[in-house]
C-alpha cells in the first residue's frame, strides 16, 4: 500500500550535476516548520547536517545514519541516509536526493520504497537526473517538474598522459589497485594527490578532500565514489578507465554514469572539462555529445522489493520478500545481502528453532539487515550475525558486555598498512551500527561513544598513511607557492643543506650537489632546479675562494682516493705522467665547471704533489741523492715499484755493486735482502695506503688495503697482477706476505735447512700469522718441498727440504765479488747507457 497524502505537493527537481538541486531542497526544508531529507551517502548527510546546524542551531537538527544518530529532543529537521529515514515520523517537508539510485542493483529497492511511500505533509521533493522523468510520470503521476540547467558548461578535452594533466584535476579509476598506482605516479611527478575510495570512512574522506580543497595537493585520485554529492573545486575530470566491475561482471560505463562523474568538474558558474588518460583511450563522438549536452536515454525500469512483509515465520518472510511487482516499471531487485544472510541463518537448526513467532522473526530480519561494511564476500558476516541473534534470544536478551568488548577491543589498533586500517574501520562500523539499537545493549550510549572514538582514531591513522604514501609535502607546498609567483627563494645552510622556501631539496658537500627525491622533469622540478642553481652559484664561488686560500692541513685523501677538503670530497686522484706523479680529476656530479673547475684543479694539484712527496719521502730520498750509474738505475726501478721489488728482477745490477755503493744505498734506507730489494719505511701502514692509492689511480682501479699491521693476507685470484708487489707484499702460494717478513722467513728457513730436512715449528707459523694448512704453499713459493715420506703426516710435523741450492745471505757478497771480474756489461744495456751519461757529467 502506498502511504501518500493527497494534500502533499510533490515536486520533481531534475537536471545534471551542478544545478543547485540539493541547495534548493535545503532551502525549502528549512522554510518549513519541520522536514527531512534522505541522501545516498552518510558523508552527504553529515555535510548538510552541519549546514543546517549553522542556520538553525544544534537543538533543532538531527542526524540519522546507520552508524550515527544525533537526535535532540526538540529536533525538527532530520538529515539522513535513505536507508535510515524515519518513515514513521510525520513532517511538513520530505526530500529524496539522487532518485536515479532507484536503478541501482544493490540499493535501488530502498530508494524505490522511499520514492513510493514517504511523503511530507505539505511538500515532497524528488531530486535527481532527468532520465527518471518517464518512471516518475508512471509511478508518481501527481508530481510537478522543475528542470534545472547546469550552471556552467562541461567540455571534452580529449586524452592526456597522467603526468601532463592540469592542476585541480580528479583522476577516476575503478579499483583500489589502480587508484594507488596512479597516486604513486602523481606523487613522483606532481608532488602528491588526495585519494578517495568508497571504502574510506567519512572522516578520512573528508580529510583527504580538505587537503585537496586547501590546495595542499592539486590532484585527486578517486573511484566513482566522487560521482555523487562531493562538492569540490575540480576543474577537470580524467577517466583512467571506462570499464568497471559492478559486483557481478566487468562492464562499460554508460554515458549517463560518466556524465554523473564528469559533472564534478566546474562549480557553480565555473566551467569544467573532462577527458581520458592515454591508457583509457579517446571517447567516441556520440558519448562526448551526450555528456556535453546532458542527453541520455531515459530509464525504463527501476528496482523494487516488496515492503509488506509477512513476519509470521521465516518461510513466510522469505516468500513475501520474493513477491513480484504488478506495477509497470518496477523490476524485482536481485537478491540483496540481507536476503542472502537470512537464507544462510535459516538453515542453521538452532536459529530455526529460535525463530518462532512474529517478534522472533522480526528480530532475525533486523539482524540480517546489519550492513556488511567489510564486504568479505563469505559466510563470515552471516556467522557473526548468527552469534548476535543467539545472544539476543537468550538470557537477558542483550549482547554480553564481555563478548562485545572483545569484539571491539581487537579493532582498537592504529598499526598496519592502508588495507588493514580500512578493514578495521569497516569492522568497527558494524558495531557502531549495532550500538544504535538501544534495546540490544545494556549500555548503548557507552558503546556508541566507544566505537565512534575508535573509528575516529583509525580514520586519522588512515589519513596519515594515505598522506605519507601519496603526498610529497615538500613538492606539494612548492607547487602551491609557484602558482603565485614565477621564482622560488633558495639558500644554502652552513651545514650544506640547500633550502627552497624552507624545504630541503638537496645537500652541497664540498662542490658536489646531491639532490633529494623530487619531480626532476616536471614544472615544479624545473623551478626547483632553477632556484637551486641560483643558490649554488654564490655559495660555490665563496667555497672556491676559501679552498684556494686554505692551508695544506685542510686537505686529505680517503681510502677511495678522493681528495677531501674539510672532510668533504672535492676531487679524486687519477693517473698522471707517472705512477709517482698522479693528477687531480673531477668527481662525478661536481657542480663547478669551466674556469672554476680549473682553478679547483690547480690548487689541489699543488697540494697533491706536496702530499705525495711527504708520504713517500723515504722512497724519494734515493731519487734526490746524486747517485751514479747502476745505483741510479736501481733507485729508479725501486721508485717505479713504489719501494719494494723482487731481487731477481735486478740480479745483474746487484752483482756489480761495490761495497761503497751498497753502503750508500743502506744509508738511504734501502735494504738488499735475499729475496727482495725494499725500503722498510715504505712498509708502514700509512705508506702502504698511499702506495695502494697511487697504484690504483695509475691502473684505473680501487682495491682495499691490508689491515694495518697484517704481515700476511689471503691471495685473491680477482686481484690484478702486480698489485701485491706494488703495496709491499710477495705472493707466495695462497698467501701474500709482506716483503720484510719474507726476508726473515727466508733466513729462518735457510738456517733450518742446513741439516737437511727440517720440521716447521710454531715460531715460523707465528712469524707469518698463518695456519699450518697454508705453510706448504708458502714454502713452495720460496723453493722448499715436502721431504720424501712426509706425506700424510700432521701438517706441523712434516719435513721439508730445499728444492735447489740457495746462497746464504752472508756469503752472497763474497760470491758476487768472485763473479765481478769476469762480469761483462752488455753495451746495449740501458744501465750501460746510464753509466755513459754519468761519465759524461
Amino acid at each position: 500500500m502506498l502511504m501518500r497524502s493527497q494534500q502533499s505537493r510533490v515536486v520533481a527537481v531534475l537536471g545534471p550535476t551542478n544545478t543547485g538541486k540539493t541547495h534548493l531542497a535545503m532551502e525549502r526544508m528549512l522554510g518549513h516548520s519541520s522536514g527531512m531529507i534522505g541522501f545516498p551517502l552518510r558523508l552527504l548527510a553529515r555535510e548538510n547536517y552541519e549546514r543546517a546546524v549553522a542556520l538553525k542551531g544544534a537543538a533543532q537538527v538531527a542526524l540519522i545514519t546507520g552508524e550515527e544518530k544525533i537526535i535532540p529532543p526538540g529536533a525538527r529537521y532530520f538529515l539522513c541516509t535513505a536507508e535510515s529515514l524515519p518513515v514513521d515520523r510525520l513532517v511538513d517537508f520530505v526530500a529524496l536526493d539522487e532518485v536515479q539510485m532507484c536503478a541501482d542493483a544493490e540499493r535501488g529497492h530502498v530508494f524505490t520504497e522511499r520514492l513510493l511511500n514517504v511523503r511530507g505533509r505539505s511538500e515532497t521533493m524528488l531530486l535527481g537526473a532527468e532520465t527518471m522523468r518517464p518512471i516518475l510520470r508512471a509511478l508518481v503521476p501527481e508530481a510537478e517538474y522543475i528542470i534545472r540547467p547546469r550552471f556552467s558548461t562541461l567540455s571534452y578535452t580529449g586524452q592526456r598522459k597522467i603526468t601532463r594533466l592540469p592542476p585541480r584535476c580528479a583522476v577516476v579509476a575503478f579499483s583500489a589497485a589502480d587508484v594507488y598506482s596512479i597516486a604513486e605516479l602523481v606523487r613522483r611527478h606532481r608532488g602528491g594527490a588526495a585519494v578517495v575510495l568508497g571504502a574510506l570512512s567519512p572522516r578520512t574522506r573528508n580529510a583527504q578532500v580538505a587537503m585537496f580543497q586547501a590546495g595542499e595537493v592539486d590532484y585527486l585520485i578517486a573511484t566513482d565514489a566522487i560521482g555523487m554529492g562531493l562538492n569540490m573545486d575540480v576543474d577537470h575530470v580524467a577517466f583512467a578507465a571506462r570499464r568497471k566491475f559492478d559486483g557481478r561482471v566487468p562492464r562499460l560505463l554508460s554515458a549517463a554514469e560518466m556524465a554523473q562523474i564528469a559533472g564534478r568538474a566546474g562549480r557553480h558558474m565555473n566551467d569544467g572539462t573532462f577527458g581520458t588518460t592515454a591508457e583509457a583511450g579517446s571517447l567516441d563522438d556520440d558519448t562526448v555529445a551526450r555528456i556535453e549536452s546532458h542527453t541520455f536515454d531515459p530509464l525504463k525500469s527501476i528496482f523494487w522489493r516488496n515492503d509488506e512483509l509477512n513476519l509470521s515465520s521465516v518461510t513466510a518472510l522469505q516468500r513475501s520478500l520474493a513477491h513480484p511487482s504488478v506495477a509497470v516499471g518496477l523490476v524485482r531487485a536481485p537478491q540483496a545481502d540481507d536476503e542472502r544472510v537470512l537464507a544462510v541463518l535459516s538453515q542453521e537448526s538452532d536459529i530455526a528453532a529460535l525463530a518462532h513467532g512474529q517478534d522472533a522473526v522480526r528480530l532475525l530480519w533486523d539482524i540480517c539487515r546489519i550492513p556488511d561494511f567489510r564486504k568479505v564476500l563469505s559466510d563470515g558476516h552471516a556467522r557473526l550475525l548468527g552469534h548476535i541473534y543467539r545472544y539476543l534470544m537468550k538470557g537477558e536478551r542483550c549482547l554480553p558486555t564481555d563478548w562485545l568488548a572483545s569484539q571491539v577491543t581487537r579493532l582498537d589498533r592504529v598499526d598496519g598498512d592502508i588495507e588493514t586500517l580500512m578493514q578495521r574501520i569497516a569492522a568497527v562500523r558494524i558495531w557502531t551500527y549495532v550500538s544504535h539499537r538501544s534495546n540490544w545493549l545494556a549500555d548503548p550510549i557507552f558503546w556508541q561513544e566507544r566505537t565512534r572514538a575508535i573509528e575516529d582514531r583509525l580514520s586519522d591513522a588512515l589519513h596519515d598513511c594515505l598522506t605519507q604514501r601519496f603526498v610529497d609535502r615538500r613538492t606539494a607546498v612548492l607547487m602551491g607557492k609557484m602558482r603565485n609567483r614565477d621564482s622560488l627563494s633558495a639558500v644554502v645552510e652552513p651545514d650544506g643543506a640547500v633550502m627552497i622556501e624552507g624545504h630541503e631539496v638537496g645537500r652541497l658537500d664540498g662542490f658536489h650537489f646531491s639532490p633529494g627525491d623530487g619531480p626532476a622533469r616536471t614544472q615544479a622540478g624545473k623551478a626547483i632546479t632553477n632556484a637551486t642553481r641560483q643558490a649554488l652559484e654564490g655559495e660555490l664561488s665563496k667555497r672556491l675562494r676559501n679552498l684556494e686560500l686554505a692551508d695544506d692541513g685542510a686537505f686529505g685523501i680517503d681510502k677511495d682516493g678522493q681528495i677531501l677538503w674539510n672532510g668533504a670530497p672535492v676531487a679524486r686522484v687519477v693517473a698522471g705522467p707517472s705512477i709517482l706523479r698522479p693528477a687531480v680529476g673531477p668527481l662525478p656530479g661536481q657542480a663547478v665547471h669551466g674556469v672554476e673547475r680549473e682553478r679547483l684543479r690547480q690548487r689541489l694539484a699543488i697540494w697533491l704533489e706536496s702530499h705525495v712527496r711527504q708520504r713517500l719521502k723515504p722512497l724519494l730520498l734515493g731519487e734526490e741523492n746524486d747517485l751514479l750509474g747502476i745505483a741510479r738505475g736501481l733507485v729508479f726501478e725501486l721508485c717505479e715499484a713504489l719501494g719494494s721489488m723482487p731481487r731477481h728482477r735486478v740480479r745483474e745490477q746487484l752483482e756489480v755493486l761495490d761495497r761503497n755503493t751498497r753502503k750508500t744505498l743502506r744509508e738511504l734506507g734501502i735494504r738488499i735482502g735475499q729475496e727482495s730489494i725494499y725500503i722498510p719505511a715504505m712498509l708502514k701502514p700509512a705508506a702502504i695506503a698511499m702506495r695502494r692509492i697511487l697504484w690504483g689511480a695509475h691502473h684505473g682501479t680501487s682495491l682495499e688495503s691490508p689491515p694495518p699491521g697484517r704481515v700476511s693476507i689471503r691471495t685473491s685470484a680477482s686481484v690484478p697482477r702486480g698489485y701485491y708487489e706494488a703495496i709491499g707484499y710477495r705472493q707466495l702460494g695462497v698467501l701474500s706476505v709482506r716483503v720484510d717478513i719474507v726476508e726473515r722467513l727466508a733466513a729462518r728457513l735457510w738456517s733450518l735447512s742446513q741439516a737437511g730436512s727440517f720440521v716447521v715449528g710454531a715460531d715460523v707459523l707465528n712469524l707469518l700469522g698463518c695456519s699450518a694448512a697454508d705453510i706448504s704453499s708458502v714454502l713452495a713459493g720460496l723453493g722448499y718441498k715436502l721431504a720424501t715420506g712426509s706425506e700424510g703426516e700432521d701438517a706441523v710435523a712434516v719435513c721439508y727440504v730445499r728444492v735447489q741450492r740457495k746462497l746464504r745471505p752472508k756469503s752472497a757478497g763474497k760470491y758476487a765479488a768472485r763473479l765481478r771480474p769476469a762480469y761483462r756489461v752488455n753495451p746495449d744495456s740501458p744501465f750501460a747507457k746510464l753509466g755513459e751519461l754519468e761519465i759524461a757529467r
